[in-house]
C-alpha cells in the first residue's frame, strides 16, 4: 500500500493529504504563484480549498511571514478564484 503524503494547512493548522490542498510557491527568482501541479521548484506553502481558510490566511498575514515578502490583495483574490471553483 502506497503512503499518502500529508501536509499542514497554514490557516487551520490541520493535516490533510497533499492532493487535497492548494500549493502556493515562491520560486528562486522571488515570484510567488499558485502551483496547481504541485511540482514547481521553490518554497511551497499549503492551504485548504476552503474560503474560511483563505479568509483566515489573509487576516493573519501568515503567507507574508512565511515568504518574507509583501503580498498584494490581487494575489489573494486570484487564490479565491481557484478555491471557490
Amino acid at each position: 500500500m502506497k503512503k499518502i503524503p500529508l501536509r499542514r494547512c497554514l490557516a487551520c493548522n490541520e493535516q490533510v493529504p497533499k492532493n487535497e490542498l492548494l500549493r502556493i510557491v515562491k520560486s528562486k527568482d522571488g515570484i510567488i504563484e499558485i502551483d496547481l501541479t504541485g511540482k514547481k521548484d521553490g518554497r511551497g506553502a499549503y492551504i485548504c480549498k476552503k474560503e474560511q481558510c483563505l479568509d483566515r490566511l489573509i487576516k493573519s498575514k501568515r503567507l507574508e511571514k512565511i515568504f518574507q515578502e509583501k503580498i498584494a490583495l490581487e494575489f489573494y483574490e486570484s487564490i479565491r478564484g481557484v478555491v471557490i471553483e
